[in-house]
């Protein structure tokens, strides 16, 4: 069986709980195969938690979840030592970041020094308490889901943390037809539980050296650097994208293309991923009035395909 083939089934077991969202699922699979991070962002009960539970359901992956709240400590996500008595010695506990898949549910309803915990966990695949460096063994997922910083009691998130997600996504309300299948539908936990095996952990290896490999031209490589490019000199823009964000856009428009079946990657490939990857990334300067959805179909508008 296909690669491709072997996606749609991950999609298609997933879209049995998340009902007429199969673009974000795609996108969501999409970064799980970059190795990124993604952060959801939409309001509560949207199904955030349910497209992360499916996940690592479907995957097979190891999974826990920390609720996060204004009193949450860093040591409550890494892991704290204990005195033993009997061998007169510190013992490590490891916190929950020791997992697969790591849910931060409501990220931004911490104070800023807990969400900084997880950053070097993000970064570089390990974390250090006190003193003492221990590796997070791969595959290592971080799927946190935020509330509008518009909501009361939350803390919006630092660009530098911002910038550890490979992707953000909206899961938006579901159109008319699927809400009434939630309607009808079974209770959503019984669902999660029932949904079968896909993919496993060697299947993600797989598939992200393959990504890897896909083609990319000259021409392709142009139209991003005008993306790129685009982004840092129009005055629209408080700051354009960084290396990092680029070489991130890169390795996802890879990895769409090859979940479309294609061995090389071709605009549409970076069209269809830009939105989740940069949106992030991108402020306003201040004489602007849209938001970051604003420039980024601004940038997609303004650079053309073909210089």
């Amino acid at each position: 069986m296909s690669t491709e083939s072997d996606i749609n089934l991950v999609v298609e077991e997933i879209g049995k709980v998340l009902l007429g969202k199969e673009r974000q699922i795609r996108l969501a699979l999409c970064c799980l195969f970059c190795k990124g991070h993604l952060l959801i962002e939409d309001l509560p009960g949207m199904g955030k938690t349910t497209l992360s539970h499916a996940l690592a359901q479907v995957l097979r992956l190891s999974h826990k979840r920390v609720q996060f709240t204004s009193d949450l400590l860093p040591a409550d996500i890494l892991g704290y030592s204990i005195y033993d008595k009997n061998t007169a010695q510190f013992q490590f506990h490891p916190g929950p970041v020791f997992t697969e898949v790591l849910l931060a549910d409501e990220i931004n309803r911490t104070t800023p020094k807990t969400q900084s915990a997880l950053l070097e966990a993000m970064a570089e695949g390990q974390v250090t308490v006190e003193g003492e460096t221990r590796v997070l063994k791969p595959p290592f997922f971080v799927i946190a889901t935020q509330n509008p910083v518009t909501q009361s009691g939350t803390y919006p998130l630092p660009e530098s943390q911002l910038d550890r997600f490979l992707m953000r996504i909206e899961l938006g309300y579901p159109d008319p037809s699927a809400e009434r299948k939630l309607y009808l539908g079974v209770d959503s936990k019984a669902q999660l539980a029932a949904l079968e095996q896909r993919l496993n952990a060697a299947d993600l290896e797989r598939i992200s050296d393959a990504a890897a490999k896909i083609k990319t031209s000259d021409a392709l490589l142009d139209y991003l650097q005008r993306l790129v490019e685009y982004s840092r000199s129009a005055e629209e823009f408080a700051y354009g994208l960084s290396p990092r964000g680029a070489l991130a856009l890169l390795r996802a428009a890879r990895t769409w293309a090859l979940m479309e079946g294609r061995s090389h990657v071709v605009p549409e490939d970076v069209q269809a991923v830009l939105p989740a990857v940069c949106g992030h990334r991108f402020r306003a300067a201040a004489h602007f009035q849209g938001d970051s959805a604003a420039l980024v179909h601004q940038l997609l508008n303004q650079v053309a395909v073909i210089a």
